[in-house]
């Protein structure tokens, strides 16, 4: 099992959406993939989306369906929500949610909007690029500086309510990167499984 399975969400659901986090969880980890957010909305009547990867951070239309299909039936026992709804199973995609700490070290230099849940240096919102990442928190070079403001902030992981990616040029660049070389990771393992 690798660390990136057992690596806690910094950002976890809440009322319902805790619940349903808590029953497709353990179904997601034992086919290898995690959880990275659940959330039950309004949409098309009532919609719940399961966001999930595999543990090199890519996930396909395939793996989608896969969880689809090991899913339902689990929701279906449990029941955990009072009404028809339509399950939207997918990939976080390039501007994806931060939930671990790990995908702050993976995304390192990128843009991101933060919001916390208590002030930090005056402020719940942020926006800039991860600078540094420490063990309890990590240092934001912020894109807009106020007057008087510094220009980086240091906030704790305990303190985050939401953490986004920002779309960008460079974000795009990076991510095409890592999907070629997972394809490629990928395609030599199936060589390799061939041969033996």
């Amino acid at each position: 099992m690798s660390e990136y399975t057992t690596e806690p969400r910094l950002i976890v659901e809440t009322g319902v959406d805790r619940r349903i986090a808590d029953i497709v969880e353990p179904v997601l980890t034992g086919m290898g993939f995690v959880l990275v957010r659940v959330r039950l909305s309004s949409q098309n009547g009532s919609t719940l989306q399961i966001m999930a990867e595999r543990q090199d951070g890519m996930m396909n239309v395939e793996d989608c369906e896969a969880v689809s299909m090991a899913v339902s039936p689990v929701l279906d026992v449990e029941d955990p929500v009072e009404k028809a709804y339509h399950l939207e199973v997918s990939s976080p995609g390039i501007d994806r949610p931060l939930v671990r700490k790990s995908d702050f070290s993976r995304w390192q230099g990128h843009l991101v909007k933060i919001e916390t849940s208590i002030l930090v240096d005056n402020r719940k919102r942020f926006r800039g690029k991860i600078a540094e990442i420490g063990a309890d928190d990590f240092t934001l070079e912020r894109d807009q500086i106020a007057y008087g403001e510094e220009p980086t902030v240091v906030i704790p992981f305990n303190a985050l309510s939401d953490a986004k990616l920002v779309l960008t040029d460079d974000l795009i660049r990076d991510a095409l990167k890592a999907d070629k070389q997972a394809k490629a990771a990928a395609a030599n393992q199936n060589e390799e499984n061939d041969e033996e």
